[in-house]
């Protein structure tokens, strides 16, 4: 169950990724993030309120909060490398963020089966394949040191959202989000950027919005059902889901490299959900 819940999460990050990136060749990447964060912190509100987790013990809190500032760090930086540096990469070093859990984890005493630390080894492979790696491309190292800083950034999130979620997943989640919009809306005050988004945008940002927080449960429940360096390892193969879905879509041409990736990735999946 672990494994099934932390590939469906990735599923989900990967198609919000998708369509945050369709919707961003038109408007404010930032009133794409911070409307469908919105949409996404209501959807978590109506499932704590109907679920009656409010009561849940306050002991998510702390991690629920560096939870959403290092996504937030994670998220500046990654956006400030991708405006400097080559995409092909900056976007492969940032999924190495799944080293910190699965270094966690495996510090911690997890023992993956022997058939699990080669799936692990596959999925992490397919993930920078399928990122479409180039080898060269920086001009200074700014952009090698931002992607860094995201992945440390990202891979710390995953940690602290597996800590809060010891004490209530889905309360970990919305208080996550709570903290998100709280910074969100003191940035818009400042900047007064809200974006052009139209009526015809909220079903693709509420999808976006929706997805992203029901990832977000999945991968908190994941967590608490396997171990860490496992989980992590499935719930970080979103960039896999994304690039398959822009080249069905959006036709763009995968490299053979990404599609060796691709292939990994899902060997990777067999051989840890085979091994659980």
């Amino acid at each position: 169950m672990a494994a099934l819940l932390a590939v469906m999460s990735s599923l989900m990050w990967g198609t919000s990724d998708f369509l945050g990136g369709v919707l961003s060749r038109r408007l404010p990447s930032i009133a794409v993030y911070g409307i469908s964060q919105s949409i996404g912190f209501v959807f978590l509100v109506v499932a704590a309120t109907v679920t009656g987790s409010w009561s849940a013990e306050p002991g998510y809190w702390p991690w629920a909060i560096a939870a959403s500032v290092l996504g937030l760090v994670g998220m500046v930086a990654f956006y400030a490398a991708l405006a400097i540096g080559p995409m092909g990469l900056i976007s492969p070093l940032v999924a190495l963020s799944v080293i910190v859990p699965l270094g966690v984890g495996l510090i911690r005493g997890e023992t993956p089966t022997p058939v699990q630390l080669v799936g692990i080894a596959a999925a992490i492979a397919g993930i920078l394949l399928a990122s479409g790696p180039e080898l060269s491309g920086a001009e200074s190292a700014r952009p090698l040191l931002l992607a860094a800083g995201a992945a440390i950034a990202f891979g710390g999130m995953f940690v602290f959202m597996a800590e809060g979620s010891k004490h209530d997943p889905l309360m970990t989640m919305t208080a996550m989000r709570i903290t998100t919009i709280v910074i969100f809306a003191a940035v818009l005050a400042k900047t007064r950027t809200f974006g052009g988004a139209t009526r015809r945008d909220l079903l693709p940002l509420g999808v976006i919005g929706a997805f992203d927080a029901s990832a977000n449960v999945a991968f908190g429940f994941a967590t608490t059902m396997g171990l860490l360096s496992v989980t992590a390892v499935l719930g970080d193969l979103y960039p896999v889901v994304t690039a398959v879905l822009a080249a069905f879509f959006l036709r763009e041409r995968l490299r053979p490299i990404q599609y060796a990736g691709v292939a990994a990735a899902l060997v990777g999946v067999v051989m840890i959900s085979s091994g659980a």
